[in-house]
């Protein structure tokens, strides 16, 4: 990576190392594809219309050969082949995008802001992502764009009985992208990982070491694609966003 940054600059980790066995299919559903293109492909395509992301690094699964088909230099936008590089991932997500951080590490500098995105989520809106870079961009906590649960939460106990009514008004259902500094993301995976703690995504490693993620709500459609049926309701989504973009012919 020859790229160098200065303080505030910004840049993205996509970690596409998973296998994707809940899809129930040889192929990686980061590699499937939607639309005519990939899910990855798409995903890293809304990235790239952020004009100020300077670099996007992509954790692939070393293992896998999927990753030999990807065409870095024709994402669909200019200059795209100067913005999307490769690393290789690590066994859990944690440590894929330690290593994504790490790679960014050697060329960008301190001070620098890192957007991380599920490699499945391919119809994130670029409004919200800008949202979330407006509203978190160098604030120490960091942010995560973020759901609010609408439905009524029932808490069981072993036997999958209820026990309790959950109250919902803050409670959120956490999606990406999840933007924060460089060197504090990789300070607190880095203490998560070795303290074995559980980390589903970066906030919870942001919480683990003392921080508080600011919630920023995007809508509904920032889908992760997890089984065969979100690939579907991705596909209606892609054509209703599509729809909305679309100019108005006017009768003559």
């Amino acid at each position: 990576m020859s790229a160098s940054g200065t303080p505030g600059d910004l840049y993205a980790v996509v970690p596409a190392a998973g296998s994707g066995s809940r899809m129930k299919s040889s192929t990686p559903k980061q590699y499937m594809e939607l639309e005519g293109k990939t899910v990855l492909h798409r995903s890293v395509s809304r990235l790239l219309q952020i004009e100020s992301l300077k670099k996007i690094v992509v954790v692939v699964d070393a293992a896998s050969t999927h990753h030999d088909e990807l065409d870095l230099a024709n994402y669909g936008l200019p200059v795209d082949g100067n913005r999307v590089e490769v690393c290789t991932g690590g066994a859990t997500r944690a440590e894929s995008v330690r290593n994504g951080l790490l790679y960014l590490q050697s060329a960008a500098s301190p001070g620098c802001q890192v957007l991380v995105h599920d490699a499945a989520r391919p119809c994130v809106r670029v409004s919200d992502i800008m949202r979330l870079v407006d509203s978190v961009l160098n604030d120490t906590n960091g942010g995560l764009l973020a759901m609010r649960v609408n439905d009524t939460i029932k808490q069981s106990n072993e036997e999958q009985k209820v026990v309790a009514t959950v109250n919902r008004d803050q409670l959120w259902r956490a999606a990406t992208p999840q933007l924060f500094g460089l060197e504090v993301l990789l300070s607190a995976l880095n203490n998560a990982i070795q303290s074995g703690v559980p980390i589903t995504d970066e906030a919870s490693a942001m919480q683990h070491a003392g921080f508080q993620p600011k919630l920023v709500e995007c809508e509904s459609d920032n889908i992760k694609i997890t089984t065969a049926t979100d690939m579907a309701l991705a596909q209606h989504y892609l054509s209703l966003q599509a729809l909305a973009v679309q100019p108005v012919q006017q009768s003559v």
